[in-house]
């Protein structure tokens, strides 16, 4: 299957070249980049030197199948042409995320480029969305902090036994901010630092606030609160809801029954692994895992839920991948076996 990648100079899009460098049902026809145009991919990326392939300024070349890495809005029109066509995508902005127009004007201060789109999108979170992501045209591949935040939540909230008041308390490394030169990541800024941002509301906010609500059937009163930390990739989402009483009235062994649940809820996921023990980021460190520990504060009556995630993989390029496996009839693996990177 021929492949087009569409902005190849960024994290993501660089991410997913590398992995399909090594998926055995994919050859990467076409690239592109605005910055890189007329140059070899490994003049910008000398680790993908193996690919030996000239990024274009557009899709030059005949595809079966595209990802866009662009920004917002930018990305929906870049694959317009494509979709029109009959050629199946996956988007890894945010354009396709949110199904509420109004709302994606709001948080990203633009109008949907391409509106009439989002009938043939499928929000491309696998464990929850996978027979809609089986038939859709563009799979709308989640964030980074949603990926992580929402796979923490979701067996808690479709069983019902938490209330919905739910906070994420969650932190990523600085390759989540992109590729673009910004004073927030200059080394001497984030070196031996920590900080909160969004307090006033992240992008990513709705993108969670929406499929939280879809697993609670009602509206989950969410707070989201990111911080930026001294490391190169990584997600690490802190999840905390107060157990309805009836659930706590009901149950035997509070933190062996939340684990039961959780396990049962993921026992036949490929990525998703449910631990004993709170997870590290290295864990995922370069896989598409995710990896989630539920317990109990047992005094507070609080769920409490640790979810880590490697941010360009599972939380971006992996997934993606992931998605093009389903929408194509592959496995949902392939090219995507890599144990993560220790230490």
């Amino acid at each position: 299957m021929k492949v087009g990648i569409i902005n190849v100079t960024g994290y993501a899009g660089a991410e997913v070249a590398r992995i399909l460098s090594e998926h055995e049902e994919v050859d990467i026809a076409c690239v592109t980049g605005r910055s890189g145009a007329g140059k070899n991919i490994s003049d910008i990326f000398p680790h993908l030197a193996n690919l030996d392939i000239e990024i274009s300024p557009t899709l030059d070349k005949s595809v079966d199948f595209v990802f866009s890495a662009l920004p917002h809005a930018a990305s929906a029109e870049a694959l317009k042409d494509a979709i029109n066509s009959g050629i199946k995508g996956v988007d890894i902005s945010a354009d396709f995320r949110i199904r509420n127009l109004d709302t994606y004007s709001e948080w990203y201060n633009v109008e949907h480029p391409c509106p009439e789109l989002l009938e043939s999108s499928a929000y491309g979170l696998p464990e929850l969305h996978r027979s809609a992501i089986k038939d859709c045209q563009i799979a709308a591949n989640p964030g980074c902090y949603p990926t992580a935040s929402i796979l923490g939540l979701a067996p808690a909230l479709q069983a019902g036994i938490i209330e919905p008041e739910v906070i994420v308390d969650a932190k990523s490394g600085v390759s989540g901010a992109g590729r673009g030169l910004s004073l927030k990541i200059h080394y001497s800024e984030v070196n031996e630092n920590v900080s909160a941002y969004g307090l006033d509301g992240h992008r990513h906010m709705p993108e969670i606030s929406q499929e939280l609500d879809l697993l609670s059937n009602q509206h989950v009163n969410l707070t989201f609160l990111p911080h930026l930390i001294p490391m190169t990739r990584g997600i690490l989402a802190s999840c905390y809801a107060p157990l309805k009483n009836s659930f706590i009235g009901a149950a035997v062994d509070l933190k062996s029954e939340i684990k039961d649940l959780y396990r049962d809820f993921y026992k036949d996921e490929r990525f998703t692994h449910v631990v004993d023990s709170p997870p590290m980021t290295k864990q995922t460190l370069g896989s598409n895992d995710c990896v989630i520990y539920p317990t109990v504060d047992v005094r507070a009556g609080r769920l409490m839920v640790i979810s880590c995630i490697d941010n360009l993989v599972k939380g971006a390029a992996g997934q993606a991948i992931q998605n093009m496996n389903i929408m194509c009839g592959m496995p949902e693996d392939l090219g995507l076996t890599q144990l993560a990177i220790y230490p």
